[in-house]
């Protein structure tokens, strides 16, 4: 079931040029699913490490918008940075990674470098919050000196 929602969502957005509006009741009653399958999709599915950005708005008329976002665009590598925040886990740093060097915005070598700068292995001794701090700031530097 995961499968056909994450296909309908992205035949939506590639229909809609990477934004789409969304009514959970509505493509869950097209699907055949409930609406919790939905949610739980888009939480696991269209993440900012996986590229997307979300809003939601609930109540009786609203939506779940999702944006593919266009790293392409430096705003966009802005927005990413910036929406790193002050933390990071390895695992997170990695997804990131990974869809910028599948997008082609990093190199093989970038990306290669940065994965290995950013491993957990590196920080040993540190508290776990002082590695996420300091993995959020390398990463934040590395992703900038990529755009500029």
């Amino acid at each position: 079931m995961t499968d056909l929602i994450v296909a309908q969502i992205n035949e939506m957005l590639r229909e809609a040029g990477g934004t789409v509006k969304i009514q959970r009741n509505e493509l869950a009653g097209k699907i055949g699913c409930v609406p919790s399958q939905i949610n739980y999709v888009i939480t696991n599915r269209y993440t900012r490490e996986n590229g997307y950005l979300v809003e939601s708005r609930r109540g009786g008329g609203g939506f779940i918008r999702i944006v593919k976002l266009d790293y392409e665009n430096r705003e966009a590598i802005f927005h990413l940075i910036n929406s790193i925040g002050t933390e990071i886990d390895e695992t997170s740093a990695r997804v990131i990674l990974q869809n910028l060097a599948s997008d082609k915005i990093l190199t093989a070598e970038q990306y290669k470098l940065m994965i290995a700068a950013l491993r957990d292995n590196n920080f040993t001794g540190l508290p776990d919050k002082a590695k996420r701090t300091l993995r959020a700031n390398l990463m934040k530097v590395m992703l900038l000196s990529c755009v500029e």
